[in-house]
């Protein structure tokens, strides 16, 4: 490759250097470190606002291993943001690492065979086992302190392997631009944004009903959750009214028969009016209970009258909420009955049924009732076995419970007919590609049932920066927590002492306690634009930056990142986030399933890239539309291989043939003197123009397909088309014209196919050119205007139609075609005309009859030459 230097299209012209035999292999890892070296995708923060694209790049998960998903989505990005690059625009492109939350624990738990206890001391002198103990009961168990640092540990090693793998994949990212969502800034960010929040009445402390995972001991939102198909039962029992009577009820829940508060039923359910007002008693724990009203109850379901317990599931917490019930909560956060019998039971029978499940899981609970209810003889009939959704944790194995705990929330438009109006404004102000996208965003918003959940009760996290002072019996004052100053951000609760205290202080009377929580990593995410952009710290670059340009992300997070950085957005700016958000699809494996780590269904990014190489895997994700879900197609990646290793040695030609630099025209047209070479540029300006269109709407797929349909013409038809007038045959006029149109047209290719095949297009242009392809403009169109864009495709076909004669014959193609006749509308013969003499050295044909006739192009009577016979050794 030839020496090349930051910057392009410069006066000084490069000597061409073409290597004898050009190859893909060994490209990637050269042309990185020249990149890297010389800053070709480096901001410029030296700016302004019109001049910047910014782009929220999605911070990938780094807890573990990049899947061919990634390249996927993250090429797609890239290739807009090398077009926006060579359009002249200053392009902020950072990245950055996900590693707070959930998958990064539970990495570093398996990783290193640890489990983290708070009550245990710091440990400064611990390292984890060489290796972890195959059951978790073995685990060492170590301090927060010690866990946070072993996360932190494992996350910067999984990080170099992620930013080496996305260089190969030539992301032109500014490699100066990275944060981490646990920095410390990052946490300063996420901290200032809570407590601006808190200031401003948009958080706030509340103790409801909370879905919970039991496994990960933690409260879940309910934009985490997911439905799945588990096999279940309908229990069918009675509930009895005073004077007797039996009013059967069927659920698949008879474990939570001690927390049930009420009997529900449609209000226009003449089965049940009678009962509406009175009182009831359960089976076996003897509680009073009133039997009520309210529409969601559903006639047709079941025997059509509910039981409510608190809680089991977000419905009951409906009907508890608005029809003002009890809270007789039984489960605990570990999925357990709580042991000590509720007040409200508190017949002897009660109690002793109660015993009889206290302590117990959900599952080991309701075998116990179901016993209970069949020795008492009060099971009607057998369970009717059913499969039903139920709600789990995105990344649990267990079904959630709803408890009741005290958690923070953020205000998103769940509880606020005003502020959900006005996000799905906000949603109106981001174009989505597609379009289609946005109703995605919109009904999300209208099916909220609750404000954003965001504390966790996790180790690893951003942890919310309250204290709350202790009275003098020690019991904490939540309604008046105690906040950081802004100078003192980022802070741990846990660790540090609130203001105005002593560390002795902690946990005793009249002293004070850190909120123990953490945020949800989505609330940090949710402020990628914050962070990166600099709001808070780097005023003057945020206001370069923001609203950023575009946010690129997956489908299947529009209702959590998208959604919750419109909210954050909301609040803290008063805007939308982002002018336009690019929303890509899922990989399917072949039996069209989405690729993801959790089903063990994916490919291993390095395997696809040494073997095809990274061209050929950017061409694959490049040539799927913005929100298709695609197939992992290794076909697709060896038409770009090829395409690749097409445009290397085609370009190799061209330059061998004396094209240079300053053959290429700009504006003096006058050296084009033959039809042919006139047509051609006249049809690369439709080809720029079109795929200027394309990208400008987003559609670089289209863009793709414009300029490699292009692409194989130039190189299948006129390359082959003119080789006689580029060698001088038809002397130096037409020489000079040929060249001109072959250096333009290579010119041009290499710009347009730089966002798709950074690699190849970098090393061509350094055998002709100085600097680099991607600081290059992008190509403009020629204005050319008589040249005939449908000529080349004209000639090429009548050269096609007099090749496969010769095949048919069995010939050599460089046999001599004696005579031929070409029969087209009178359009085409003129075209073919002008081509005429190319077509005729192209063919090797001594004359070639044109005749005017309607319907399509059709050689016939080729008369070819007989072949020369090999004289007898």
């Amino acid at each position: 490759m030839a020496e090349s230097t930051q910057g392009t299209d410069t006066p000084a012209t490069a000597p061409i250097n073409v290597p004898d035999k050009p190859a893909l292999e060994g490209l990637e890892a050269a042309l990185t470190q020249r990149w890297l070296a010389e800053g070709t995708y480096k901001f410029n923060p030296d700016t302004t606002r019109e001049q910047v694209y910014s782009i929220d790049t999605p911070p990938p998960t780094a807890s573990g291993s990049l899947h061919v998903g990634h390249m996927f989505s993250f090429t797609q990005t890239d290739v807009q943001a090398r077009y926006m690059r060579m359009t002249g625009k200053n392009v902020f492109y950072p990245m950055g690492w996900d590693d707070n939350g959930l998958p990064t624990e539970r990495r570093v738990q398996n990783y290193y065979g640890v489990r983290c206890d708070p009550a245990i001391p710091y440990n400064a002198d611990y390292r984890p086992p060489a290796q972890p103990a195959k059951n978790q009961r073995d685990f060492d168990v170590v301090s927060r302190q010690n866990f946070i640092e072993l996360c932190e540990e494992l996350a910067v090693e999984d990080e170099k392997v992620f930013e080496n793998l996305f260089q190969t994949l030539g992301l032109s990212v500014d490699w100066n631009l990275t944060y981490r969502t646990i920095d410390d800034t990052s946490r300063a960010v996420s901290q200032r944004a809570f407590l601006a929040n808190l200031a401003a009445g948009d958080a706030y402390m509340a103790e409801a009903p909370t879905l919970w995972d039991v496994t990960f001991r933690t409260a879940v939102a309910q934009a985490e959750l997911e439905d799945r198909e588990v096999p279940g039962a309908y229990y069918r029992y009675p509930f009895f009214t005073e004077d007797g009577q039996k009013i059967f009820i069927e659920t698949t829940r008879p474990e939570l028969l001690a927390a049930c508060a009420a009997l529900v039923a449609n209000p226009d359910d003449e089965r049940y009016q009678p009962f509406f007002g009175k009182t009831v008693k359960s089976p076996l724990f003897d509680v009073e209970l009133e039997v009520k009203a309210h529409p969601l109850a559903k006639a047709d379901k079941g025997s059509g009258i509910a039981m409510v317990c608190t809680f089991g599931d977000l419905t009951d917490v409906t009907w508890w909420r608005e029809l003002q019930l009890p809270t007789r909560a039984i489960m605990g956060r570990d999925g357990r009955i709580i042991a000590e019998t509720p007040e409200w039971i508190t017949t002897e029978a009660g109690k002793e049924a109660y015993a009889a499940i206290a302590g117990k899981t959900a599952f080991s609970a309701k075998e116990a009732v179901v016993e209970l209810l069949t020795a008492a003889d009060l099971l009607d009939g057998e369970p009717k076995k059913i499969t039903h959704p139920v709600n789990f944790f995105e990344k649990g194995d267990k079904p959630l419970e709803v408890v009741t705990s005290r958690q923070w929330y953020i205000r998103n438009g769940g509880r606020d007919e005003d502020r959900r109006e006005r996000l799905i404004g906000r949603g109106q102000d981001i174009d989505f590609h597609p379009s289609f996208m946005r109703s995605r965003y919109e009904n999300w918003i209208a099916g909220l049932n609750g404000d954003w959940l965001v504390s966790r009760q996790r180790f690893f996290g951003v942890p919310i920066p309250v204290w709350y002072p202790l009275d003098a019996q020690g019991n904490p004052d939540y309604d008046n927590p105690i906040l950081p100053s802004d100078g003192m951000l980022p802070v741990d609760p846990a660790a540090d002492a609130a203001p105005g205290y002593e560390e002795s202080q902690r946990d005793q009377a009249n002293g004070f306690t850190g909120d123990a929580d953490v945020l949800d990593t989505w609330a940090t995410s949710s402020l990628t634009p914050q962070i990166v952009g600099g709001w808070s710290r780097d005023e003057e670059l945020f206001a370069k930056v923001y609203p950023f340009d575009l946010r690129p992300q997956g489908h299947d997070i529009i209702r959590t990142w998208l959604f919750s950085s419109a909210v954050r957005a909301d609040a803290l700016q008063n805007s939308a986030p982002w002018r336009h958000a690019a929303i890509s699809g899922w990989i399917l494996d072949p039996d069209r399933k989405k690729m993801s780590k959790s089903k063990g269904n994916v490919v291993v990014p390095t395997d696809v890239l040494n073997e095809y190489g990274s061209d050929a895997v950017r061409y694959w994700a490049a040539s799927a539309k913005l929100g298709a879900d695609t197939a992992y197609e290794i076909a697709q990646m060896k038409i770009g291989r090829r395409l690749a290793i097409k445009l290397l040695n085609a370009s190799k030609f061209v330059l061998n043939l004396g094209a240079t630099e300053n053959s290429v025209v700009t504006n003096q047209l006058s050296v084009l003197s033959n039809p042919l070479d006139r047509a051609l540029l006249a049809q690369l300006s439709d080809v720029v123009a079109l795929a200027t269109k394309a990208f400008d709407n987003y559609d670089y797929a289209r863009a793709l397909q414009i300029t490699e349909s292009f692409f194989w013409q130039f190189t299948d038809d006129y390359v082959e088309l003119i080789k006689d007038r580029a060698y001088g045959a038809a002397g130096e006029a037409e020489q000079a014209s040929v060249l001109a149109a072959l250096a333009t047209t290579l010119d041009s290719l290499l710009r347009l196919f730089a966002p798709f095949l950074p690699f190849a297009t970098e090393e061509v242009w350094s055998w002709w050119r100085t600097g680099s392809v991607h600081r290059a403009a992008w190509p403009s169109a020629l204005e050319i205007a008589d040249g005939d864009t449908t000529m080349l495709g004209t000639v090429g076909l009548a050269l096609s139609g007099i090749r496969k004669a010769k095949s048919e014959a069995k010939v050599k193609q460089r046999t001599e075609v004696l005579s031929a006749n070409i029969s087209a509308t009178e359009v085409l013969v003129a075209q073919l005309k002008a081509g005429l003499g190319d077509l005729k050295a192209a063919a090797n044909a001594q004359e070639i009859t044109l005749q005017s006739a309607e319907g399509d192009l059709t050689v016939s009577d080729v008369v070819l030459a007989q072949p020369e016979e090999t004289p007898a050794s």
